[in-house]
C-alpha cells in the first residue's frame, strides 16, 4: 500500500525478469519474476535458484494461479514463503499456495509473529475480508541469512510501513525485494497500525540507501526501480 496514491497497476506481469550469474565463487544463477496480483495489484515474486531448480514464493497475494503456474511449467520445487509483511494484500494468497504445496514453511519478520492469525492486526477486518494463515514456522532477525540453494539472502529490518517490514537483499547480484518500504518515487504508507514515518525514513536512509546505487529495488507495487534513482529523485525521502 502506497503513501502516495495505493494505485492500482494495471501491468500484469512485474517487469522483475532477472537472470544474473552470481558475482561470488559458488553463488548460483538467480531466477525473479513477478507478478501483480489482487484488488490492490499487489507484487507477487517467485525467487528461484536455476541449478537447483529450489524457489521461495514472495508476498503470495490474492489469486496467485499465475506465480503457481510459473512454478509448476519451470519445474520449482518451493522451499519457503517468505513475507516481506503481514498486511492482507501481501498474504491473500497463502492459503490457495498451500493447497498446492501442502505445509511450506512460512517465514516473517519476529516483530509481525501474531499478526498471520489476526485479521486486525493484519488488516483484513478493516478491509471486508477476514484473512488468515497459519503461524510462521521461522522468525525472522535483522541480519539472518537465508540460503536458497547455492545463494545467500540477507535479512534487512526495514520497519515503518509495518513493524516487521523487511528487505531481501542479495548481494551478488544487486537484487533487493523491499516490500511497501520503498517505491519508484515514493514510499509506504505510515498512517496504518504500527506505521511510523520517522521510522520508514531512518529505514530507508540507513538500511536501503546505505546499499550501492545500483542495486536493483523491487517493491510491493509497481515498477522496480533503482537505489541509484530514488537517492536522486524521491520526492519523499530524497538521498
Amino acid at each position: 500500500m502506497t503513501d502516495s496514491a495505493e494505485k492500482a497497476s494495471d501491468q500484469q506481469t512485474i517487469p522483475a525478469d532477472a537472470r544474473s550469474p552470481g558475482g561470488r565463487a559458488g553463488e548460483a544463477e538467480l531466477f525473479v519474476r513477478g507478478y501483480a496480483l489482487g484488488p490492490w495489484q499487489t507484487n507477487s515474486y517467485v525467487i528461484g535458484d536455476e541449478g537447483t531448480k529450489e524457489c521461495w514464493i514472495v508476498d503470495p497475494s490474492f489469486g496467485p494461479s499465475p506465480v503457481l503456474r510459473l512454478v509448476a511449467e519451470r519445474g520449482l520445487t518451493p522451499r519457503a514463503i517468505v513475507l516481506t509483511h503481514t498486511h492482507v494484500d501481501h498474504i491473500g494468497g497463502i492459503a490457495e499456495v498451500l493447497k498446492q504445496h501442502p505445509g511450506l514453511p512460512i517465514w516473517v519478520h519476529r516483530a509481525e509473529a501474531g499478526w498471520l492469525g489476526n485479521p486486525l492486526l493484519n488488516l483484513s477486518d478493516g478491509a471486508g475480508m477476514r484473512v488468515t494463515a497459519p503461524d510462521a514456522s521461522r522468525l525472522l532477525n535483522d541480519g539472518d541469512e537465508l540460503r536458497l540453494g547455492g545463494q545467500t539472502w540477507r535479512v534487512l529490518h526495514t520497519p515503518g510501513h509495518s513493524p516487521g517490514g523487511v528487505t531481501l537483499h542479495h548481494e551478488p547480484s544487486g537484487t533487493a525485494l523491499v516490500g511497501d518500504t520503498l517505491f519508484a518515487g515514493s514510499i509506504g504508507r505510515t498512517d496504518l497500525p504500527g506505521g511510523d514515518y520517522e521510522t520508514l525514513e531512518r529505514s530507508i536512509r540507513t538500511r536501503l540507501y546505505g546499499l550501492p546505487d545500483r542495486t536493483r529495488c523491487l517493491p510491493g507495487h509497481g515498477p522496480a526501480t533503482t537505489i541509484g534513482d530514488e537517492k536522486r529523485y524521491n520526492p519523499f525521502v530524497p538521498g
